[in-house]
């Protein structure tokens, strides 16, 4: 964790920064060493070089030579495990470690070795045994109590916390060790799953422990009354923590601004004390009139002490914060006031005050007060805070949640006269009139802004949309001059005239399907990242528009591009993992999940570390935090998606490939009989609004479109978990029936396995049947929604179904296996009916394929990407055949010997074959046949897309450069589709290989 952000979190008390002096060595890398004491530190200094400059293999014969000479030199003999760790060899660098470890070393070098290397193993449970044997042997250690203790934070072992943080007190009494136990307490309340005994036991007794230092006089730090305010307000307790803020104790509360009122005001609120909330709310906003967390606070306590008919006291102070607006004419005046002394001032107006008005008139109109009452005509204080502020990028988003109160017809009357207020130049040589400096450009482009979210846009017909695209372009083009001293990081003064015009044209092409629309907007946008590389709008909008025409390859440099920082990769992660597989970009989905993963993995050590600094720095009010952000990304749906995807990828990519079925699930340590996604408390973390968007709320995105969202996702992910959790159930099938025959199968557990498979089979029919209901919703979101799962396409291709059929053939064959083939027929028969079914469904989802996905006619582009993902569907269920048919051989090889030796007994040289058998060999030869004719759809595929003419194109209403980075497009494009057409025939070549070694 970086030193910045704990000084972001971090009170300014010498007691708790002493108190980390003790553990800082745990964290601190073997190159911040200090000068050499001791003649092992000597010693021992080369191997530190190496590990820290990565030269693993010279740090290990290092410490082979040191440990010939010195035997009993224990920490040289850990710093080669760690560099056997560091080269791959873990069993053997554990094996060394553990050498050590049961020695119960005390030397600060070994243990410090030890506890690196144990994180390094993601092993943080053996640092607490390391510790517990050193205070053991040296019990009066402060520097091994607090080691340990934050051993134990590591592991979340809060109880042991507790007890480790008492001892290190009566050790040395300092505060930060007492207060490290009592926060240990309140992290037991939170972790407890029952509520009643956090209630109870842990939080009152974490409370006493607290006034015992209060009544003692001993509490010294802002932590401590952070941390006893904390234990106050998760009691329920709001008197008593309103006591602490407003008394002494709360003085030291100094390290946030107005932390001391802030804390006072929500008291309040709990404890719905209107009064009391009214009056601290007027005087912090008499402070600073442009706070506006404290307005919400105002109003909801005028609108509360109007329903309770609240009246002031005849005498005395209206309350202990002192006057109460208890009347709406009150609360006007006071806003008024304010603005009137914005009004005074000669610049630099603050906007709090005039949008508190907005904010005001919003309230009062839904509360139903009469026209009469309203600080005036919204139309007309929009009009007067554009004047004021219409040049400040900020005045948009300020204005747009305001725009209800308009009524329709005075749509058109607001923007024209808006646009009065805009300064223009003279008019250009596209009969436009443009502004004259950045200032004016900024009020003219939130004129436009506002338009597009009023729906005058929308309104436009198709000439009309074609003319506003080519004035927003005339606009974007003329502020470009503005910025030609801009950095390379910094955006053009007119790239939201670009980004509206292209939203121009998705409209188009959403209302009339005309496909030239989106090449037009995906060269504007292309145009637009040229000038302005950092824009990251740009980037989405454009990797949205990739994805949506089924073109994979352009989106890695886009997205990596974005350079999204640690929760980013879980909220706009789902832009780039959702279409990888799905579009034939099979290396690139493994790199972007990996990507994906990683994040994920490191956030539960780099979580542990961020609660050992916030316990270090006595930000315990972070802690909590920090437990929820971990729960959150664990809980994550794109978490468990991208999960399941990547192992259900490699199979595609490598099982009965590179590895067996059974090696592959081995690798991953997967079995059919775990299941840990969390379904119930799982978490859509995904930014669904990261897009710049000036819709209406009609077009925009609603909480029915979030939920069905969800609910789509989680359905897919439960149909894909369960197919996985199928293959790792067969898989383990047919490793048994490969090494035993059918009457010890029970005893070996075969019986639970095939019980398991019925049930998962069960599992995944009951899915099938939800996401049936859900996919005949047909619910549409909007184009800058999220986007729609896989759930429609694969059961409109018929994959979903004839993967069930295959997984489920798996039961039949085990019954045929226990049966035996003399006794069969009427099962064999069914068997040959269902591999017979399986072809069809196969040759019907290969004929959903057919088709070129890029053609050109009559100088016009049209592309098929939903044949690309059926084509995707193909390849996976044709692999699930595949496994299946991997698994009928396994069965069918030790029948048709034994078969064979009781044919050689009876001399019966030219008896007929079983019909499975025949069945079985049809089915592989369908198989390979099916595979052939897919290559061969390939082959032509790719031979049309070379043909394809495309630098003949021409393109009407373009300049030569704005035709330039369209054909560019068009180019990534199909230079996508060819990479994708190229992995798959890739992929089948190699099925193909394998299939033909598939022989009973």
């Amino acid at each position: 964790m970086s030193m910045v952000f704990c000084a972001l979190i971090a009170p300014d008390t010498d007691q708790y920064t002493h108190a980390r002096e003790f553990t800082q060595q745990v964290n601190s890398t073997m190159a911040a060493r200090g000068h050499v004491q001791d003649p092992n530190d000597r010693r021992l200094r080369p191997i530190y070089d190496y590990l820290d400059n990565g030269n693993n293999k010279m740090a290990i014969q290092q410490a082979d030579k040191l440990l010939k000479k010195h035997k009993e030199l224990h920490c040289a003999k850990v710093l080669k495990a760690i560099g056997l760790q560091r080269t791959g060899k873990q069993d053997e660098a554990f094996t060394l470690a553990q050498e050590v470890a049961i020695l119960e070393p005390t030397d600060d070098n070994s243990l410090q070795a030890l506890t690196i290397l144990y994180r390094e193993m993601h092993r943080p449970e053996l640092v607490t045994k390391l510790y517990e044997a050193a205070v053991r042997k040296v019990p009066l250690s402060e520097e091994y109590h607090s080691h340990l203790f934050m051993a134990y934070a590591r592991v979340g072992e809060y109880k042991k916390m507790q007890q480790a943080g008492m001892a290190l007190y009566k050790i040395i009494p300092k505060n930060p060790y007492y207060f490290w136990s009592v926060m240990s307490l309140v992290m037991q309340a939170i972790s407890a799953k029952d509520e009643k005994l956090a209630q109870t036991m842990f939080l009152p007794l974490a409370e006493r422990m607290v006034e015992k230092m209060v009544k003692e006089e001993k509490i010294e730090a802002e932590a401590e009354v952070q941390l006893y305010f904390m234990i106050l307000d998760r009691l329920g307790k709001y008197v008593e923590a309103l006591d602490v803020i407003r008394g002494p104790l709360g003085e030291k509360l100094t390290s946030e601004l107005q932390s001391r009122e802030s804390k006072c005001m929500m008291l309040y609120r709990r404890l719905e004390r209107w009064p009391e909330c009214n009056a601290l709310a007027q005087k912090l906003l008499l402070k600073n009139p442009d706070d506006w967390q404290f307005y919400p606070y105002y109003f909801d306590s005028l609108f509360h002490l109007m329903d309770q008919s609240w009246s002031p006291p005849k005498e005395g102070e209206h309350c202990s914060e002192g006057l109460v607006h208890h009347s709406v004419a009150e609360v006007v005046r006071f806003v008024e006031e304010r603005i009137k002394v914005e009004d005074s001032k000669e610049s630099h107006s603050l906007r709090g005050p005039y949008l508190a008005r907005l904010e005001l008139m919003h309230r009062l109109r839904e509360k139903g007060y009469p026209e009469d009452n309203l600080p005036g005509q919204p139309s007309d204080l929009m009009v007067q805070f554009f004047t004021m502020f219409g040049d400040k990028p900020c005045c948009i988003t300020d204005l747009k949640i305001y725009l209800h109160l308009l009524c329709p017809d005075q749509h058109v009357q607001f923007i024209n006269r808006l646009s009065e207020a805009v300064p223009l130049g003279e008019r250009g040589e596209e009969g436009f009139t443009f502004p004259q400096d950045p200032k004016s450009l900024q009020r003219h482009l939130c004129v436009c802004q506002l338009s597009r979210a009023l729906g005058l846009h929308h309104s436009l017909d198709l000439s009309g949309k074609l003319r506003l695209i080519t004035e927003l372009k005339a606009h974007y083009h003329h502020g470009l001059k503005f910025g030609n001293d801009t950095l390379k990081t910094e955006l053009q003064f007119s790239d939201m005239y670009c980004l509206m015009a292209a939203h121009v044209y998705i409209d188009l092409w959403t209302e009339t399907g005309d496909e030239d629309m989106v090449w037009h907007c995906l060269g504007l946008l292309q145009e637009g990242l040229s000038h302005s590389p950092s824009n990251a709008q740009f980037k989405l909008l454009l990797l949205l528009l990739y994805c949506h025409l089924g073109a994979f390859e352009p989106i890695v440099d886009l997205y990596s591009s974005l350079d999204a920082k640690h929760i980013q990769h879980d909220t706009i992660g789902f832009l780039l993992t959702r279409y990888a597989e799905p579009l034939g970009h099979f290396a690139a989905a493994s790199q972007s999940c990996n990507f994906s993963l990683r994040f994920f993995h490191s956030n539960q050590k780099d979580t542990s570390e961020y609660i050992i600094q916030a316990y270090k720095y006595g930000a315990f009010e972070k802690i909590p935090e920090f437990i929820a952000l971990r729960n959150r990304l664990n809980q994550s749906l794109h978490f468990a998606q991208v999960r399941t995807e990547r192992m259900l990828l490699d199979l595609f990519l490598e099982a009965d490939i590179v590895l067996s079925l059974e090696e592959s699930l081995k690798a991953m340590s997967l079995s059919g009989e775990e299941d840990d996604i969390p379904w119930d408390s799982l978490r859509d973390n995904r930014d669904l609004t990261v897009f710049t968007n000036w819709d209406p709320k009609e077009r925009q995105l609603t909480d029915e479109h979030r939920t069905h969202s969800l609910e789509e996702e989680s359905v897919w992910l439960r149909i894909r978990s369960l197919t996985l959790r199928l293959l790792a159930a067969l898989a383990a099938l047919g490793h048994t029936s490969s090494q035993q025959n059918s009457e010890t199968s029970n005893e070996n557990g075969v019986g639970d396995k095939i019980s398991l498979l019925s049930s998962l089979l069960s599992q995944l029919d009951q899915t099938l049947q939800m996401a049936a209901q859900i996919a005949k919703k047909r619910i549409h979101y909007p184009f800058l929604g999220p986007p729609s799962s896989r759930l429609a396409s694969a059961l409109s291709s018929g994959a979903c179904q004839c993967q069930a059929a295959a997984l489920q053939l798996s039961v039949h064959l085990h019954e045929l296996e226990s049966t035996g083939l003399e006794e069969s027929s009427e099962l064999q028969t069914q068997i040959c009916n269902i591999f017979k079914s399986l072809v069809v469904q196969l040759q019907d989802i290969l004929s959903k394929c057919k088709g070129d996905l890029l053609e050109m006619k009559e100088s016009k582009i049209k592309t098929h990407p939903s044949l690309l993902e059926n084509l995707i569907f193909f390849v996976e269920t044709v692999s699930i055949v595949f496994w299946m048919a991997s698994y009928c051989a396994k069965i069918l090889r030790p029948l048709k010997t034994s078969l064979q030796k009781k044919k050689k007994k009876k001399k019966e040289a030219n008896a007929v074959l079983p019909a499975l058998m025949c069945g079985f060999q049809e089915l592989t030869g369908c198989l390979q046949d099916l595979l052939t004719q897919t290559l061969e759809h390939i082959k032509v595929q790719e031979a049309g897309m070379v043909a394809l003419k495309l630098t003949s194109l021409t393109l009407e209403g373009h300049t030569q450069e704005e035709a330039s980075f369209t054909k560019a497009a068009i180019d990534k494009v199909q230079s996508s589709y060819m990479r994708s057409l190229q992995e798959v025939a890739d992929l089948l070549r190699k099925r193909a290989e394998t299939l033909k070694n598939l022989k009973i």
